[in-house]
């Protein structure tokens, strides 16, 4: 039921597995939050997808339409809605604005291996960093426009737009093709990071009008058409956000503003974010504006982290009920000592991102022996992804950026020995705010931003530390952690045969 001049944003994130959304007022209360799960799509080994319509838009309209049920909210209280999404993401478009395909997701998504060097071999691959500010990899959408239209004939012809997950729902809403330059500078080669600009003269992928128009994500996109406020509920005319993807909302939800702090996102992956000081131009991380005008970010990521403990119960874990296999293989994990008793894993189980760049990495379980059980193997997933994290924090400090804070979140900060063997291992304390909620509540504070409910800094108060895990030394991942490395490095020829 409204009450006398409350004043609601609301916030949407669709992410890899789950969406979530929240209504928020502008002291930063939630007042209503909703989640609705779903699938990744892996029609190969390599391939991830999702269904546009049913997955984003589809659960978009059924969240909204779920908080505003179960809150009784007035729809006319919310005064301006943001929305994120897991990205960079690939989805072609008719004229109609109807998905021609599933969406390519983001670096965990590697068919086009084959496109990223005949880029590379063509423009050369110290031009594209110096222009687009990253190097191709996995998570660059220019090489899977390629793929489209070298491997999808039939569907290019019917292209009119290529778009992110983001922009598909604010086209949804407004009716408006939009895309934030944090986004955008992941469509390498068709970014100018120094012109903040589309660029089409490096390579021959697409036409100009196919591309979004750019933004920053904090403006206003548009506004809810009336076809949009049938199906959502909410009120014609509500101001809505560019939007940004689902990390850049869910590093806003816990402070992370000024340079030197950095997010640690515990995820379907693992997603890091950090404010630089200036720009980094160092091809096994990625560069973009961040969603402010005038700062940097650098990001990485790995491959395989939630998901990879999603794969461990559901192949180990098959004897125990699934709504308490993790409670149990956390019980197991902490049993076990810091190093497993000796067994070390490659978390590369869908390649590997940052700062490694290779599709054809796999996963290992690497010093089994009989002893071994259900429990250490847990643990060393959680160490591999741990110690994977690692490797990432000391590429920041080798490209002169080394993180002052460390900002943790996700569904994974609720992981106890996954979170301190993190601290452990990358020797960094981390910091863990109250609400733990993530992008969809960064999302409603960019919302409140936007119409002017919130100022810059007020996230502060709105979601304040709650505690730290602080780093402590292990002997055990000393020396395990010069193991992980080697193994990678010793191995990986193999890898690439098995491919």
């Amino acid at each position: 039921m409204a009450q006398p001049d409350r004043k609601l944003t609301l916030g949407i994130d669709i992410g890899t597995f789950e969406s979530k959304g929240v209504l928020v007022d502008e002291t930063g209360r939630i007042v209503a939050q909703a989640a609705r799960p779903h699938e990744m799509i892996v029609p190969r080994a390599g391939w991830a997808e999702h269904r546009a319509e049913e997955d984003w838009w589809g659960d978009f309209v059924f969240i909204t339409k779920l908080l505003l049920a179960e809150s009784q909210v007035d729809p006319q209280e919310i005064k301006a809605v943001a929305a994120s999404a897991i990205g960079p993401c690939m989805l072609p478009l008719d004229a109609a604005g109807s998905p021609l395909m599933n969406g390519v997701l983001y670096g965990v998504d590697t068919r086009a291996v084959e496109e990223i060097d005949l880029l590379n071999a063509e423009i050369g691959a110290d031009v594209i960093l110096a222009r687009c500010g990253n190097a191709l990899t996995s998570q660059s959408v220019g090489p899977k426009i390629l793929w489209l239209r070298r491997q999808r004939p039939e569907l290019w012809a019917k292209t009119a737009k290529i778009v992110t997950s983001t922009t598909y729902l604010t086209w949804k809403l407004t009716g408006r093709y939009v895309i934030d330059h944090y986004t955008a500078a992941n469509f390498s080669p068709l970014y100018d990071i120094a012109k903040q600009d589309w660029c089409f003269d490096l390579a021959d992928i697409c036409q100009p009008g196919m591309l979004p128009t750019l933004m920053w994500s904090g403006e206003i996109a548009g506004q809810v058409t009336e076809a949009a406020a049938r199906e959502t509920g909410l009120v014609v005319g509500t101001p809505i956000t560019c939007g940004t993807i689902d990390a850049g909302a869910e590093a806003v939800s816990v402070g992370v503003a000024e340079a030197g702090d950095m997010m640690m996102m515990y995820g379907s992956t693992i997603f890091i974010i950090e404010i630089a000081a200036k720009r980094l131009t160092d091809p096994r991380l990625w560069h973009a504006p961040w969603l402010f005008k005038g700062q940097h970010a650098a990001m990485a990521g790995l491959a395989t982290s939630g998901t990879l403990t999603h794969w461990f119960r559901d192949h180990f874990a098959r004897d125990l009920p699934k709504d308490t296999a993790f409670a149990t293989l956390t019980a197991e994990a902490e049993a076990s000592p810091p190093g497993a008793r000796g067994l070390i894993c490659l978390p590369y189980f869908s390649g590997e991102r940052t700062p490694i760049h290779d599709a054809h990495a796999k996963g290992a379980f690497f010093g089994l022996n009989l002893t071994h059980g259900r429990g250490e193997m847990y643990r060393a997933a959680l160490e591999g992804i741990a110690s994977a994290t690692r490797h990432i924090t000391d590429t920041y400090a080798e490209a002169g950026s080394p993180p002052k804070r460390v900002l943790a979140v996700g569904g994974g900060t609720k992981n106890r020995p996954w979170m301190q063997a993190t601290s452990d291992l990358t020797g960094l304390d981390q910091i863990v705010c109250k609400i733990t909620t993530g992008a969809s509540y960064g999302d409603a504070y960019l919302a409140a931003l936007a119409v002017g409910l919130a100022q810059p800094g007020d996230i502060a108060g709105w979601n304040p530390v709650d505690y730290t895990v602080p780093a402590q030394s292990h002997a055990a991942y000393a020396k395990h952690y010069k193991i992980f490395r080697a193994l990678y490095e010793q191995t990986k020829d193999l890898m690439a045969e098995l491919s």
